[in-house]
């Protein structure tokens, strides 16, 4: 399956440079119909890093087969996500966004960037999109 990755920093125009890329990735892959709700995902999990990780910037690994994505971004910050309770109108929806669009296909794993080693400092958030390809990305 092919393998996508990018390095960004923690910087206020870091959701759009990941936006731009999934999108840029899933059209060249003719994955088009999944290409508004990952960009989406992609860029709330770039927000929060940017927002929670403390300036450690993050790195985006995109898994791609013939009919889905699985989408990680990896960020220094060894605190798990959680979905708040309530409605805030200024913030604290991403997660929410996130399971909608995925319908509760993410998670959040202990490990650093690229590797998934635990007990390196870090964490992984990773959503799934579209139909399982023959490998299980996208289940």
């Amino acid at each position: 399956m092919p393998e996508y990755s990018l390095r960004i920093p923690s910087h206020a125009t870091s959701p759009r440079i990941a936006r731009d890329f999934v999108t840029s990735v899933l059209q060249a892959q003719q994955l088009g119909a999944i290409v508004d709700d990952a960009a989406l995902c992609v860029s709330e999990l770039v927000t929060n890093s940017c927002v929670h990780a403390a300036g450690t910037g993050a790195g985006l690994l995109l898994v791609t087969n013939p009919v889905g994505i699985r989408a990680t971004v990896f960020d220094g910050d060894v605190t798990q996500p959680a979905m708040r309770e309530g409605y805030d109108p200024e913030s604290g929806r991403g997660l929410w966004i996130l399971d909608a669009l995925t319908e509760g296909r993410w998670g959040a794993e202990r490990g650093g960037w690229r590797t998934g080693r635990r007990g390196e400092g870090g964490k992984g958030v990773w959503f799934e999109l579209g139909a399982p390809g023959p490998s299980g990305v996208g289940r």
